[in-house]
């Protein structure tokens, strides 16, 4: 007959010389899940389903087993795989969004093009150290844009700094005044999100082995930005 008997969700053995003292033999790691915090609970689960096993084996199902709450909790927050991504965006977007504030409030005694320098170090200094989440925000596939309000109010309110930026640039005479704004904006985009894509998704190797990508970003954007000026 086993000695083991559940207790909750604890397997607890009996030892075999002290049965009266009920010992666990491996203790279940403690549940994420506090009152009130399912929504990021469910969050942190799927990142770490997506650094161990990747994007393809995350659920809802899976994310509550590993917060610690039943299969059926979440689906009052998250109904599907989309949704659930989705939330995990919305975090990403709101991380990157404070680290864009801090460099253009850091800046804002410095010329136009220097801040939008900032602004760029921020955005690809972010993405290198959040490979994950950058992933995922990048994968339209895997979200929906348009049922957060969250995510798009953050990506135009970027856009708007950027717009900003170099439209003060041509004021002050360190941007021809014959480029077309909204276009220099989305060439601008292009290359930061490129760059970072590149170190993420391991192209460096095949382009740029000589030096490390943290070292190459910096130089690249550099570059970039004195072709403007």
């Amino acid at each position: 007959m086993s000695g083991d008997y559940m207790d909750g969700d604890h397997v607890l053995r009996r030892p075999m010389r002290t049965p009266k003292t009920n010992t666990p033999s491996a203790p279940a790691a403690a549940p994420r899940y506090h009152h009130g915090n399912l929504v990021e609970a469910l969050v942190a689960a799927t990142i770490e389903i997506i650094e161990e096993r990747g994007v393809e084996q995350v659920s809802v199902r899976e994310a509550a087993r590993r917060a610690g709450v039943s299969p059926g909790a979440p689906f009052r927050h998250f109904a599907t795989k989309t949704a659930l991504m989705t939330a995990v965006a919305e975090q990403a977007m709101d991380r990157l969004k404070a680290s864009v504030d801090v460099a253009i409030e850091a800046t804002r005694e410095q010329k136009p093009l220097l801040r939008l320098e900032a602004l760029g170090s921020a955005y690809l200094q972010w993405a290198l150290q959040n490979p994950t989440h950058f992933q995922i925000i990048s994968s339209r596939s895997l979200i929906d844009i348009a049922s957060s309000d969250r995510i798009r109010q953050a990506n135009e309110e970027i856009r708007g700094v950027m717009m900003r930026l170099l439209a003060e640039a041509q004021l002050d005479g360190s941007l021809a005044p014959d480029i077309d704004i909204g276009h220099l904006v989305l060439v601008t985009r292009a290359f930061g999100y490129g760059l970072a894509r590149m170190v993420i998704d391991g192209h460096f190797p095949e382009w740029h082995a000589s030096e490390p990508p943290e070292d190459v970003v910096p130089k690249a954007l550099r570059l970039f930005m004195g072709l403007l000026r």
